[in-house]
């Protein structure tokens, strides 16, 4: 396992500012975001370059370890070019891997079934691992849903965010059954409500120790991203918190 970081850590800084920013405090590799609505990289800047994005992101001299990828709306034929983009690019910059959303809660399961066995087909065909991050917002908020969904579609893999089990209006969830479908993992500290969604490290529930005892049992071998956002009016500065998470996992690794 090796740990990386959320260049939404860093969203007040431009993409260029924010690799640099990570890179000095020395993080082996980036977990890149690029949202429809993201601060840095958007799906239709990729779609429209994706040639001189892939020249941005060589510059940086940093390894990118996973795309962060917000394509919205999902559906529709612009949509899938933006993602076929994405793959493309990944590629070309040797990332291994891309998370995408999955659906909002109460959507269909037979046509997200449908999309994500589309999309897979477009990420394998580039040679990149395609995964679904669990959400408290998606159809993935249950892990029996999660575990499903990869039933469903076969290829199919997980972005692990235990703070969206965490923070479950039912109690902290348990997530055992996921483990063995994960290919990711994004990590911050929370507690047991949405209000304590991001709080500082050591303030809330997070199990690291046991969490990479689990994932040592499965022979995970991936990333461990630090994923504390720089969200507007954070009652904390983020900084301080990514490096303390960043030298807490390295000290279980």
């Amino acid at each position: 396992m090796y740990i990386a970081c959320s260049t939404l850590s860093f969203s007040k800084l431009s993409l260029e500012e924010t690799l640099q920013t990570i890179r000095e405090m020395r993080f082996s590799k980036a977990d890149l975001a690029i949202h429809t609505q993201g601060p840095h990289l958007t799906p239709a800047e990729v779609a429209a370059d994706t040639a001189r994005v892939a020249q941005r992101l060589k510059t940086s001299n940093l390894a990118i370890a996973a795309f962060h990828v917000d394509v919205s709306p999902p559906e529709g034929r612009d949509s899938r070019q933006q993602f076929q983009a994405i793959c493309r690019l990944a590629r070309v910059a040797m990332v291994p891997l891309i998370t995408i959303p999955a659906a909002p809660l109460g959507s269909d399961f037979d046509q997200e079934t449908a999309r994500l066995r589309d999309w897979l087909k477009i990420a394998e065909k580039e040679g990149v691992i395609l995964t679904v991050e669990t959400h408290s917002a998606t159809i993935t908020a249950d892990p029996l849903g999660a575990f499903e969904l990869c039933r469903r579609v076969p290829g199919l893999a997980l972005t692990l965010d235990p703070s969206h089990y965490q923070i479950s209006p039912h109690g902290p969830l348990n997530y055992e059954c996921l483990f063995p479908q994960v290919r990711h993992v994004r990590l911050r500290d929370s507690g047991r409500t949405p209000e304590q969604f991001q709080v500082r490290i050591g303030q809330g529930e997070i199990e690291y120790g046991r969490l990479i005892h689990q994932l040592d049992r499965v022979r995970y071998d991936r990333a461990l991203t630090v994923d504390i956002r720089d969200i507007p009016d954070s009652p904390f500065p983020v900084e301080p918190e990514v490096r303390k998470l960043k030298y807490l996992l390295e000290s279980l690794v």
